[in-house]
């Protein structure tokens, strides 16, 4: 345990820290789930939609410094590739 003034303080920020990011993740994780459960079910526009969502999410959440920038990168970019190959050619 802190004891130190100021170590103290900083175990306070640090739980704070921690409660924020993962608020942030999961709230991250739940939007890739229901874009990947839309697929899964195969409903396009629902999917493009709730992409659109995940992607200000993800990318909401690499800003704050919860996850790092390229792998929110990463992830949007795999979750695209995915939606778009449900559509058919045309």
């Amino acid at each position: 345990m802190a004891n130190h003034k100021s170590a103290e303080k900083r175990n306070r920020q640090s739980q704070a820290r921690r409660l924020r990011n993962r608020m942030n993740k999961t709230r991250m994780k739940t939007e890739l789930r229901k874009v990947n459960e839309l697929i899964a079910a195969g409903s396009e526009e629902e999917a493009k939609a709730a992409l659109q969502q995940a992607i200000s999410v993800v990318a909401k959440t690499a800003s704050k410094g919860t996850i790092h920038k390229k792998t929110a990168s990463r992830s949007i970019s795999r979750l695209t590739k995915r939606v778009n190959k449900m559509q058919p050619l045309v």
